[in-house]
């Protein structure tokens, strides 16, 4: 009798999976199409302006009377301020320059432009409001890599946003060359290595903790816990979570690690240690002994070598400097801060780190 039932549940879940993924399958169907149109009206209106008007505010009136007559026929969704967007969607993203390095407006008449493929050149999985955001961002790599990080994380759109505002590329940019940003912008986060992993700063600003005068380690850990999957959002890609204050034991003493992930992608286990204070040789020299212990106590011979990430409130680059040797790949220093800052603190907070890490490397050079 047991048995009967079990089956009828598998059957059930098994037809139910079919049903959801149809669904699914359906909607994004539906939705590229409508991107898709919108891209083509926003075609239509360029060239209808690129005809040589004379008047120069002929684009303001095509706007104001395509909505008019648009909202008469179908309704909501043709205002002015969307079809202004349709518009910029057209001359803005990069399907032209994936094709071509001339302007839209060079190649407009030919016949190849004409029968584009919208479905190699946007994510399909985007919706209008991905877009929409999308729009805003003036670098063409960022506009790119967001739109494939979006995709292939499968953001939604106010997680989109906040990358965005928390310069996920910009913090991600920080240590890669000018061919490793273009590789980034059209493949989106790429991880091959450790260093793949690392932001400087994070931003935390989920936590709540931006109101609170003073707040302890174990408070910035409960909270890291209570938002996990937010946190492992801002961690990034192939994050899973372990365990919190994982207990190693050395001669009978007992040291705990703050937080234990494990990250498919370089197939390593990545230590968090937590510091709301300046950073301190002997945290340094402590995320040492977490890693070495995880090397030849936990690793699996399969395994790449574990990560270390110290993430503290204020760093001391010289103690990470002079503690740290030389070509290491296995301890980072980042930065948290618990709040999202301007678009300028943000900045500058990245250009102080750039600064930093480019003297670093004149050092490391010179030590050889």
């Amino acid at each position: 009798m047991s048995s009967k039932k079990s089956l009828s549940k598998n059957i059930y879940n098994d037809i139910k999976q079919v049903i959801d993924d149809a669904r699914s399958r359906s909607f994004r169907a539906v939705n590229f199409l409508i991107v898709e149109a919108y891209w083509n009206i926003g075609k239509i209106i360029v060239e209808e302006e690129q005809k040589g008007k004379k008047r120069a505010d002929y684009g303001k009136f095509l706007i104001t009377e395509l909505s008019d007559r648009l909202t008469k026929d179908f309704g909501n969704g043709f205002s002015e301020n969307n079809l202004w967007y349709m518009r910029q969607f057209y001359i803005t993203f990069p399907i032209v320059h994936a094709l071509s390095g001339e302007s839209p407006a060079s190649i407009i008449q030919t016949e190849r432009y004409k029968s584009i493929d919208l479905k190699n050149y946007l994510r399909k999985e985007l919706s209008w409001t991905h877009y929409r955001i999308l729009l805003k961002l003036e670098k063409e790599e960022a506009r790119l890599f967001y739109m494939n990080e979006a995709a292939n994380s499968n953001w939604s759109t106010r997680e989109l946003d906040r990358q965005i505002n928390s310069l996920l590329f910009e913090r991600l940019s920080l240590s890669k060359n000018k061919k490793a940003v273009l590789r980034m912008a059209k493949r989106g986060q790429i991880i091959n290595k450790p260093n793949d992993l690392i932001k400087d700063p994070y931003v935390l600003e989920f936590l709540g903790l931006e109101n609170r005068e003073k707040y302890y380690e174990a408070d910035l850990e409960k909270a890291l816990i209570d938002h996990l999957q937010k946190f492992l959002l801002e961690l990034g890609k192939g994050f899973s979570f372990i365990s919190r204050q994982k207990r190693i034991t050395l001669d009978s003493e007992h040291f705990y690690i703050d937080l234990v992930f494990y990250n498919r992608l370089t197939k390593s286990h990545i230590l968090f240690d937590l510091k709301v204070g300046k950073l301190t040789h002997q945290d340094i020299g402590q995320m040492q002994m977490y890693v070495n212990y995880f090397n030849r106590k936990i690793k699996l011979k399969e395994e790449n070598e574990t990560i270390g990430i110290i993430l503290c409130a204020e760093k001391n680059n010289a103690v990470i400097k002079f503690t740290l040797p030389p070509k290491q790949k296995q301890i980072f220093i980042s930065r948290y801060i618990p709040y999202l800052p301007t678009e300028e603190e943000l900045k500058n907070e990245i250009m102080k780190e750039k600064l930093n890490f480019e003297t670093r490397s004149n050092y490391l050079k010179g030590k050889r």
